[in-house]
């Protein structure tokens, strides 16, 4: 139990492999450190989680879990995370959605749940309040997700599709049309022979101050519906809007990333896709953004297309067919595959065979065909079979390593990072891999927002870096999506684009100020002992759970996250000489200066320059334990 609100106190412990269930105790201490979501499963992972086991074996650990705001009818506040040792790096592996299944889950009385062993056939696990049930699913076994997910019944449901059930390195688990996409969480269910979970229940949310938090939250939606970024651009193009501009300054990942500029890009943009395709728009559970894309297929409506879908198989394959990329945005889902790892995938499949690596008939600019070789990438069929282990495994085994867009093996999201080096550098040093999130985003700073810090000056980075992954690690922590700390930058900030001088000089002023953002992180936690007006969060935390969080405290959560992630990684032998680019991005004139970045990233969190987290940050952060007693070795 919590002495918290908005946690019901329960976390649910299932193995499989003897058809066991029982509680899992967490401590109010860890909810204060970790406060939910993959911070906590970060934690259960490390105490639970013998280092070195084969990721796809019965000893790995799969933790779903929720957060404090999960079900508390926040403004975009339906996250959840899927936690496990990854197939596909053998890093931390996680991953967000923002499905219904999370508040369907504390409907039923459960922060999450941990899921250990493997069933002896395929099986899918039903939770009702305190009936818990593993079920037999030899039915389900075979079916896409869809159709997976209907079966399961009423309630909250995810499900993983035919990739998940054949240990694609990549698969994904849906939830309704939302994706778990990164990192192989849906293999690691597969692994299992879980084919999905459903929940549901009576409890009722439990708040600390609910008149506080009903207030706030009225606030809360107003601000980002009159927020420019929120309230006007994500509602009318959603992150397909993304696409033209990012073209136009030269990030958008084009042949394999090896340009930045597409010149169709206007055919597969966000404008098209509203103008031409979309029926309405969508969204997740208690999102009041609705940035989700909806579209008519075969005269069935579902979700559509998203920017990093359109990047990686549309500009980084040169298909310019919208139509193509809105059927294999559907398909994919269906499959149950990460749309970002398999436009990667195809992407150097296409260069290796244009270069004559392997010769295996994949060409830039063909869509025909991409749909049946989708297929035999899930069935693990042919050449499917390779594809399915992803760009890693490729370029180890038929060369390419110098162009193969990957990061600890995890592939490069939608954002050419020669065109901005902060967001470069966050792809290095992210604890899960080539992640534009976990890398703190930085490219809205450099390329996509009102105010930018100069996109390839490399001093003012690593501080902004540690900043943003931080900050937004907290944010996903806490319950909600990352898009609703977009209100941090004041309305203000965007109508600065009217005046192209002023906004010139602000984001130089901003540019050049990198040292203040340095010390910044210099200075104690306690120097913040308050609440940003613009980031209702911490406020939201504190009405709902009955936890104190200033903003010091909240950035801190984000610190401790990553700082524990980081040390996981190097439990499992992965230090920093996965702390890197592919050579594409790096050996070349206009390349990035990673070497000049990292070692100050390092000193700023409070690293040796082996990218290992001193005795007394550690402490400082009340981490627990000690480096004198890990085994901490480099591959």
């Amino acid at each position: 139990m919590t002495k918290f609100k908005a946690y019901t106190g329960k976390i649910l412990d299932v193995n499989l492999s003897c058809g066991t269930t029982s509680n899992y105790n967490l401590s109010d201490l860890d909810r204060e450190k970790f406060l939910g979501s993959r911070f906590i499963s970060d934690k259960i992972l490390w105490d639970q989680l013998q280092p070195g086991v084969d990721a796809l074996s019965a000893d790995n650990i799969i933790v779903i879990m929720t957060a404090p705001l999960t079900g508390s009818g926040a403004p975009s506040s339906s996250r959840y995370d899927i936690s496990a040792k990854s197939p596909l790096t053998g890093a931390i592996g996680h991953s967000n959605s923002g499905g219904n299944f999370g508040i369907h889950l504390k409907r039923a009385g459960w922060d999450g749940i941990i899921i250990r062993g493997k069933a002896a056939s395929p099986v899918y696990l039903e939770i009702e309040n305190e009936n818990i049930k593993i079920k037999p699913a030899d039915h389900l076994w075979g079916r896409d997700t869809q159709a997976a997910q209907a079966a399961l019944g009423k309630g909250g449901t995810l499900a993983i599709g035919p990739a998940g059930e054949n240990l694609v390195k990549f698969a994904s688990v849906l939830s309704q049309e939302r994706s778990h996409g990164r990192t192989g969480m849906g293999a690691v269910l597969g692994s299992k022979k879980l084919k999905g979970v459903v929940a549901r229940g009576k409890h009722k949310f439990q708040f600390h101050d609910r008149t506080g938090f009903k207030q706030l939250t009225k606030e809360w939606i107003k601000l980002l519906q009159k927020h420019p970024a929120t309230g006007e651009f994500l509602p009318k193009y959603g992150t397909a809007g993304f696409l033209k501009s990012l073209s136009a300054q030269n990030a958008l990942p084009t042949r394999n990333f090896s340009s930045g500029t597409y010149e169709d890009a206007w055919m597969i943009s966000g404008e098209r896709l509203a103008d031409q395709f979309m029926i309405k728009n969508s969204g997740c559970v208690t999102c009041p953004v609705r940035c989700s894309r909806v579209v008519e297929i075969d005269g069935e409506e579902v979700k559509g297309p998203e920017y990093e879908i359109l990047c990686m198989m549309g500009s980084n394959l040169k298909i310019n067919d919208l139509e193509a990329l809105i059927r294999f945005n559907y398909q994919l889902d269906l499959l149950g595959m990460d749309t970002i790892s398999i436009g990667n995938v195809l992407g150097f499949a296409m260069e290796m065979n244009a270069r004559g690596l392997w010769k295996n008939g994949i060409n830039f600019g063909e869509s025909k065909g991409i749909s049946t070789l989708l297929e035999k990438i899930a069935l693990r069929q042919g050449i499917g079979d390779d594809l399915a282990e992803g760009v890693r495994f490729l370029s180890n085994k038929y060369g390419g390593t110098d162009f193969a867009a990957h990061v600890k093996g995890l592939e490069l999201s939608a954002y050419e990072p020669r065109a901005a080096v902060g967001h470069a550098l966050g792809y290095a040093v992210a604890p899960r891999g080539g992640c534009h999130l976990d890398g703190g985003y930085c490219v809205y700073l450099e390329v996509l927002g009102p105010l930018t810090l100069a996109p390839l000056h490399f001093r003012s980075k690593p501080g902004w870096v540690i900043i943003e992954q931080n900050l937004l690690g907290a944010v996903s922590a806490g319950g909600n999506c990352l898009f609703s700390a977009w209100t941090s930058l004041p309305s203000y900030a965007f109508k600065l684009l009217e005046h192209q001088w002023l906004s010139k000089l602000i984001s130089l002023c901003l540019t050049y100020s990198w040292s203040l953002a340095d010390l910044s992180l210099k200075l104690p936690r306690a120097w913040f002992n308050f609440h940003l007006p613009d980031l209702p969060h911490t406020r939201a935390i504190e009405t709902a759970a009955g936890m104190k969080m200033p903003f010091g405290k909240f950035i801190e959560i984000g610190d401790r996250g990553y700082t524990l992630e980081k040390m996981f990684n190097l439990r499992e032998g992965i230090g920093r000489q996965e702390d890197k680019l592919p050579g594409r991005f790096i050996n070349t004139p206009s390349g990035v200066p990673l070497a000049k970045m990292l070692p100050k990233y390092y000193q700023l969190k409070g690293w040796d320059q082996k990218g290992v987290p001193r005795p007394n940050v550690l402490k400082k952060l009340g981490l627990g334990f000690t480096l004198s007693n890990l085994d901490l070795k480099e591959k």
